[in-house]
């Protein structure tokens, strides 16, 4: 099992910066793809990032590509969402996802999820 904190979120300025992070425990965390995944008023949950066990291997969906970049520590078990240049339409709740070994940015294949943290971005 694997237990998911996220943390971060809040409200900001359209153009500003936030970080988001995701606290892992439960199991060996560098076995772990980690993604981002947010789900904003009224619209479906969809990909945001994912990084590789090692980290040396990310994609960003196309909304964020320059604008947000993941990372992660595995010796402090977390993984980070950098956020720059924010838009209103970057406004939702944005999720902290595991699963083990395997590409994916679907979010049905992530085994494990966080309880979401809020963004929310304003004009």
């Amino acid at each position: 099992q694997v237990q998911l904190v996220e943390s971060g979120g809040g409200l900001v300025q359209a153009g500003g910066s936030l970080t988001l992070s995701c606290a892992a425990s439960g199991r060996t965390f560098s076995a772990l793809r980690m993604g981002w995944f947010r789900q904003g008023p009224g619209k479906e949950r969809e990909f945001v990032a994912t990084i590789s066990l090692s980290g040396i291997s990310t994609r960003h969906a196309d909304s964020v590509k320059g604008r947000f970049t993941i990372s992660r520590d595995n010796a402090k078990n977390a993984v980070y969402l950098l956020m720059n240049s924010l838009k209103p339409e970057d406004t939702a709740v944005y999720y902290c996802a595991a699963k083990r070994e395997g590409f994916s940015i679907v979010s049905g294949d992530y085994e494990y999820w966080g309880q979401g943290t809020q963004v929310t971005v304003s004009s």
